[in-house]
Order: C-alpha cells, then sequence, then structure tokens
C-alpha cells in the first residue's frame, strides 16, 4: 500500500479549494466543417466586421438519453406508461444543461467580453439554448473562423456563414451546436412540398362534393381532383364530430411570409364544406411573422384549408414564422439567423400548451444539414413528443431524390438523397398517394437517413422491406439508417382557393396536413372517452395499430436516373404503411 505524507494530502486539499487550473481557450478543435460551398450558394466577400446578428449556442443536455428514454415508453402502446406524457417542468428538468456546462460556457463567454448574466444573454427556460448579439468581429474570434457573405442563386437571399468552425476542446463536451455557421440553408432556400398543377382543370362547384354519405360510393372526380370530401370518405372521417373541441388543438407551421387567408378559407368552405361555414384559425406570430391578409400563400392555404376542412370544428393555429430582413452590409439593424426550426421549436416549447397535433411541410436534403445540427433540431422534437404531440413532416417532392444526387464531401458520388426532418426518428413523416383507388404518386419522398440509425419500432417492417428488395440499388441508400416515410395519403389535384380563384395544388405539402386532420380527430375521440392524446405516434402505428391502414401496393418513387423503391405489401420507402382508415384506428387507439 502507498502511504501518501500529510504534507503532500494537505498541499492538494489546498490546490482543489483553491482557484480551477486555467482553462486552456487558445486550444481548439473543429467542430464541423464543408470541403466545398454548400450547392446553391456562392462567396460574395468577407462579412464586415461590425455586422451584428444572434448568435445561438445549444448547450448539451445532460438528461436526453434519459428523455429518449421516457418518450420510448410512453410511445409504446404495450407498455404501463403509455400516453402517459411527461410535463412541461418534467422535460424542462431533462433538458437542462449540466451545472458543470454552464460554469465552462460561462467562463468561456466571460473570457471573450460578454456578460453572461447581462439581460442581453438570453436563455431558454431550461437553459439549453443561449441567444448572444454579437459581432461578426466577436464571433470569428470566440469559433477560431472567418464569416463571408453568400448568396443562393435561385432566390438571390444573402446570409452570413462560414465553411467551418471551431470550439475549445473543453467546450466540445458541453455544447452541441453553435448556429449560424456551417448550415446554409434559410427559409428562402429550403424546399417548400407543394406546387400548383395548372395542368388539372380545377372541379366546378358540385354539390355532390360538398358532403358525401358515410359508405357512398366515391366519385370518379376524386381520382383527379381532390376536395375535403374526397378524403373524409376514402380516410372514413364523414360521420364523425369532434367533441373535445374546448381541449384539442391542430398546428400548423408556417413560413416563408406564407399567409393563411380567411377569407379564402370562406370561400373554400362555401365551396366545398358548407356545414364548416364560419370556422376559422388563430394566428400566431413568431419571431417577427406577420399576419398580411392582402397576401394570400399557395402553401399557406393548402395547409389551413384542409386541416380546416378535415378537423372542423378543432381549433386550429397557423404559426407565421418571420426570417431576417435582407442582409445589408451597411445596415444597423441586427440580423437574427434566418434558419429553419430553431425560432419556431424554441417558442413553441415556451408555451404553457402545446397543439397536440402539429404539421409541417418544409425540408432540405439531409446531407445540406450539419450532422450536428440536424441531431439537436431532432431532439427537440423528441421534446415536442414527449409532452403529447404528434409531429407530422412531408416526406418530400422527389423521389428517391433530385438532380444528380450526387455527395457533397468533395467525392461527387452518386446516392440517393435522405431529406431531413423527414429523417428525424421522433417525427412521423408523409408520403404521397393519388388516384381511386389509390397508388403511390411518383414524387412521393422515401428512403432511408444516413444521420439516424433505424429505430426499433421499425425494425420488422423495414427489415421484411429489404429482405424483398434484395442487393437492388445497393450502395446507394443506407440500409441499417433511419427509413421514411411512415404513412401516406392523397398528394394530389388538391382544389385550393388562393385570391379568390380555385387551383389545383400537389405535393406531399397535401399529404402531411390531412393526414394531421386525421390524427386530430382521433386525439379528439381519445380526449372524449377521458383518455390522453396519442402523442408520438410511429411505435403505435408500426405495432398495433398497424392494421388501421390501407396498404397501397402499387407506384413507384423515381429520382437519382433510377426507377426509385416500388410500393408493394407491407411497408415500403413510398407509402410507408399506407394511408389512414379512421374508423378502424378509433378502435384500435
Amino acid at each position: 500500500m502507498r502511504i501518501w505524507s500529510t504534507a503532500i494530502v494537505l498541499g492538494l486539499a489546498a490546490f482543489s479549494l483553491g482557484k480551477p487550473l486555467a482553462r486552456r481557450w487558445d486550444d481548439i478543435s473543429e467542430k464541423h466543417s464543408w470541403v466545398e460551398v454548400p450547392r446553391g450558394w456562392s462567396y460574395k466577400s468577407a462579412a464586415p466586421a461590425d455586422y451584428t446578428f444572434d448568435l445561438k449556442i445549444g448547450m448539451k443536455q445532460h438528461g436526453m438519453e434519459e428523455l429518449i428514454d421516457h418518450l420510448m415508453e410512453i410511445s409504446n402502446p404495450t407498455h404501463a406508461r403509455y400516453a402517459q406524457h411527461l410535463t412541461k417542468g418534467e422535460v424542462e428538468a431533462l433538458t437542462a444543461p449540466h451545472p458543470d456546462s454552464v460554469d465552462a460556457v460561462d467562463a468561456w463567454l466571460s473570457f471573450h467580453g460578454v456578460d453572461p448574466a447581462h439581460a442581453s444573454t438570453k436563455r431558454t427556460q431550461a437553459g439549453d439554448w443561449i441567444t448572444l448579439r454579437v459581432t461578426v468581429e466577436q464571433a470569428e474570434r470566440m469559433l477560431g473562423t472567418k464569416y463571408g457573405v453568400y448568396e443562393h442563386s435561385s432566390s438571390g437571399e444573402a446570409v452570413v456563414r462560414t465553411l467551418s468552425y471551431s470550439l475549445p476542446k473543453e467546450l466540445h463536451n458541453h455544447i452541441d451546436v453553435v448556429a449560424p455557421t456551417t448550415y446554409f440553408s434559410t427559409l428562402h432556400s429550403m424546399k417548400k412540398t407543394s406546387f400548383l398543377q395548372p395542368e388539372i382543370k380545377p372541379v366546378e362547384d358540385d354539390a355532390t362534393l360538398k358532403q358525401l354519405a358515410p359508405g357512398a360510393t366515391i366519385p370518379s372526380s376524386c381520382s383527379s381532383t381532390i376536395t375535403p370530401a374526397c378524403l373524409r370518405a376514402l380516410y372514413n372521417t364523414t360521420d364523425y364530430v369532434p367533441k373535445s373541441t374546448s381541449t384539442n388543438k391542430l398546428g400548423v407551421a408556417g413560413y416563408l411570409q406564407e399567409y393563411a387567408n380567411r377569407a379564402d378559407l370562406q370561400t373554400f368552405l362555401k365551396k366545398y364544406r358548407t356545414d364548416a361555414v364560419g370556422g376559422s384559425f388563430t394566428t400566431q406570430l413568431v419571431n417577427g411573422g406577420l399576419d398580411n391578409q392582402n397576401q394570400p400563400g399557395v402553401e399557406a392555404n393548402l395547409d389551413i384549408q384542409y386541416t380546416v376542412g378535415i378537423s372542423y370544428p378543432t381549433p386550429n393555429i397557423y404559426y407565421s414564422t418571420g426570417g431576417s430582413p435582407p442582409f445589408t452590409p451597411d445596415s444597423a439593424t441586427p440580423s437574427n439567423t434566418n434558419e429553419p426550426y430553431l425560432d419556431f421549436l424554441n417558442y413553441l416549447l415556451a408555451q404553457s400548451t402545446i397543439p397536440q397535433v402539429l404539421t409541417t411541410s418544409y425540408g432540405d436534403d439531409e446531407q445540406t444539414v450539419p450532422q450536428d445540427y440536424a441531431i439537436k433540431v431532432c431532439n427537440l422534437f423528441a421534446t415536442l413528443g414527449a409532452q403529447g404531440t404528434s409531429i407530422f413532416f412531408s416526406s418530400g417532392d422527389s423521389g428517391v431524390g433530385a438532380g444528380d444526387c450526387t455527395t457533397n464531401d468533395g467525392k461527387k458520388t452518386t446516392i440517393f438523397q435522405p431529406s431531413f426532418p423527414a429523417s428525424c426518428p421522433y417525427v412521423t413523416t408523409v408520403g404521397g398517394t393519388y388516384r381511386v383507388p389509390e397508388v403511390a404518386v411518383s414524387f412521393s419522398g422515401g428512403g432511408f437517413s444516413r444521420y439516424f440509425a433505424r429505430p426499433s419500432y421499425q425494425n420488422t417492417d423495414v427489415s421484411t422491406f429489404l429482405t424483398g428488395l434484395g442487393t437492388k440499388y445497393s450502395g446507394l441508400y443506407n440500409a441499417s439508417g433511419r427509413a421514411y416515410p411512415d404513412v401516406a395519403a392523397q398528394g394530389q389535384g388538391f382544389q385550393v382557393v388562393i385570391g379568390g380563384s380555385t387551383n389545383s395544388v400537389g405535393g406531399t405539402s397535401a399529404s402531411s396536413p390531412t393526414i394531421a386532420g386525421v390524427f386530430a380527430l382521433l386525439n379528439d375521440y381519445r380526449l372524449s372517452t377521458g383518455k390522453t392524446t396519442l402523442g408520438f405516434l410511429n411505435p403505435l402505428i408500426y405495432s398495433t395499430a398497424k392494421s388501421g391502414f390501407n396498404d397501397i401496393k402499387s407506384g413507384s418513387n423515381p429520382g437519382c436516373g433510377t426507377n426509385g423503391f416500388t410500393a408493394g405489401a407491407g411497408w415500403d420507402p413510398v407509402t410507408g404503411l399506407g394511408t389512414p382508415n379512421f374508423l378502424a384506428l378509433q378502435k384500435l387507439v
């Protein structure tokens, strides 16, 4: 046995009670970098040193693994804790950073002249995000980088971003991500998942399309043009009357200065759902969002007209999330980061009540999103799910990938291109169908994540599909990745009123609000029988509720110069488990 001298022990004790070892803020290592300027962007100039913007620091959440464990238990219909969602306080306790992380990051901020206790240093309620107002010069010093002004070729938008950033080695265990840095996508450069279809002639005012009797034959017109009556008949919601409208809510995430128009909604309801005339929605403004009723948006109107058209009289909320003003080098107005998701999700998580269903119709190629950023955003969706919210995302409108489908790692390898957030395992992703009987629509996004591993709830169904696929497309997709979509719904020929005129609109942007409307009704049913809402859906729909979907067995989603995947019996990466049968699901939930 080694015997320590009293002098050494006392010396060590005195040392430990004194000042901690000086921190090495100059010992930095890279957090993330790109090998080339992300596609669609070009470098214009160095960012002005005195340009100010909001820098967001995403702290490591000390209880995130435990939160995910809770989420999987309360989402598993065979578990004793099923649907016993966490409270806001319980979630915040799990998502808070460890005190050691707070101390380390605060010391680093102080070293760089930022007062961590100043009113301008904003923290979320859980303390997991810190927002600072900084100059480009400050941010470059803190992150060991150089910011530039980059322009997006198709939108003309200019942003301040960097191709790499670093942090002191000590902080890599305390900070998950810093933004804006290497994530280039903005609200304007993201891919909307809807498009006008002028080749599909809008349907005339037809009494048969206002209301179809339960069990009635679905008219042939629903094979080319979709109305709420078509969807309610196809998915068996026609005779369900919501009862829990004082509690149940459905949220629609809106971006890109897209405004949902109230007058257009009334015109739409008069044409296609007369019993809902007078029904409306509320708008909540997030991060400088507006509610311009003189500027109706295609996407916004599509979403709201069909969520209301299916879920009426369930209260609908449209979240109008703002973006940054155009970049002006000599502007005295600081810019926010104009990054999708972060402002909106942190806004939602700060609210005392959150809608039980949320639908979003935007996305990006997964490879354009830095992996640390994608994981952080995906965990925010898990946090919402743990509180009882079902989150739907459209799967995208490019099949297995658009364009040449080459990688952005400098190697330019051709692979299928998964979409994010569709690839996040804590959201329910919605593919597209068309016609009656339904088949997969060719643009339906689907595939396998390269960032997120396949979750256990998918193992059986996805393994069965992969066994049937064999070696086809080997190397073009990640067979062990999270597979999507999970479910599907009609996605073509939706009749949408825009500025008083009816237009045909397609895209999985139409599919996601449709599914959201159906599940809002299922939540209503559960609430009316004294139960809690469904929350995160995937473990349920891949197990005891699987038989509540209409299996889509034909169609494919070509892309990347291939025919894509093919829909068939069981789950497939075109239509997932299929389209919903409300009456069957009602019995299963």
